[in-house]
């Protein structure tokens, strides 16, 4: 099995657990190691028989045409992205060249060996993103149109549309999976839950965009990875399935829990924390409203997530606590030019 991106947040989560759990299959984890990839993210993998890691960039044709040549994999489990929406504004190079020609890259590699591999499988995980913003009511399906507001959404369309056209062109097996928004361990803290926590434990200001209002359905990235291993064995080839929480919250209702939970563990007043709470600028194409309709993943995969929203953040919450040193290491370089680089320039909202 040949693992994109198994370094970064959902990819070492994904490893983490499969590894152990299917000794008879080989890892092979390729990650450029960018900012966001951490190796101490796999370090209960070091060892480990049937896991290697190779350092390849996704965009690099050649490099990554070695790679398969090496391993000749029957299964791609596709994770590396770029996957910030701010970031992907202030800079969407980036974006394009990982998210587009990337996966351009991996759909020839694995045009080009499967051929040869009976049961090859190329599996790509997406977002909800793709699908634009909702109204008050409804969720999106598998069927709901495609309406990507931001350089990232746009990115990442166009990747799920490469692997659609892949599989109706040269009728490579594919599968696809639109996920909502993931929290968990190894979450790298420019995302909104870690930053809200790391600063509130720092008692530092607690930037929430506009008035905090927009809503997200939330999924821990355990019960992630659980779906995708789901649909890897139960889904059908072709087909799409969208993988929610069902814990649709405003952007304040997390930031508020995260305070309350933060307090709790460190025996503190909530209140303390949540005075922590700045409005600022809202970020241009700021989607409102993301839903998400599991349906079919239950239906046809036998899926539902294990955990509630409330246990979820708590068990993360603690994580992070317990995780002081992967905290330190994390937050120094990239990250503290990227909090200067897009909060630095935001006013408080009035």
């Amino acid at each position: 099995m040949l693992v994109t991106g198994g370094a970064g947040f959902i990819g070492s989560n994904f490893l983490n657990a499969a590894v152990p759990r299917a000794p008879e299959r080989a890892f092979v984890n390729v990650d450029k190691l960018t900012y966001a990839a951490n190796l101490s993210n796999l370090r209960a993998l070091q060892g480990a028989a049937n896991y290697r890691l190779e350092r390849a960039d996704i965009a690099d044709r050649p490099q990554l045409e070695a790679v398969f040549e090496r391993h000749r994999p029957v299964l791609v489990v596709h994770f590396a992205a770029e996957t910030h929406v701010d970031r992907s504004i202030l800079e969407p190079d980036a974006f394009i060249r990982t998210n587009v020609v990337g996966t351009f890259n991996l759909l020839e590699a694995f045009k080009r060996w499967s051929a040869s591999q009976p049961g090859a499988l190329f599996h790509h995980v997406s977002t909800d993103e793709v699908y634009g913003s909702l109204g008050d009511s409804g969720r999106f399906s598998e069927s709901s149109p495609y309406d990507p507001s931001s350089p990232y959404s746009a990115s990442k369309a166009g990747s799920d549309h490469l692997v659609r056209a892949y599989a109706r062109t040269y009728g490579l097996p594919v599968k696809i999976t639109n996920c909502s928004n993931n929290y968990g361990p190894y979450q790298f803290p420019e995302k909104l839950i870690p930053l809200m926590i790391i600063n509130a434990l720092a008692r530092k200001s607690l930037p929430v965009y506009g008035r905090g209002l927009n809503v997200r359905d939330w999924l821990h990235v355990a019960d992630h990875c659980e779906a995708i291993w789901a649909v890897i064995e139960h889904g059908e080839i072709g087909a799409t399935y969208n993988i929610g929480g069902s814990n649709e919250l405003r952007n304040l209702e997390v930031v508020q829990l995260v305070c309350d939970l933060v307090a709790e563990q460190l025996r503190e007043r909530p209140e303390a924390l949540r005075e922590l709470i700045t409005f600022v600028q809202d970020r241009p194409g700021h989607d409102l409203r993301y839903a998400i309709d599991a349906g079919r993943v239950g239906r046809e995969c036998g899926w539902t997530p294990a955990r509630t929203f409330t246990a979820g953040l708590r068990e993360t919450v603690a994580w992070y606590l317990a995780n002081a040193a992967w905290v330190d290491e994390v937050r120094s370089g990239e990250y503290q030019r990227w909090l200067s680089a897009n909060y630095a320039a935001r006013p408080n909202a009035s």
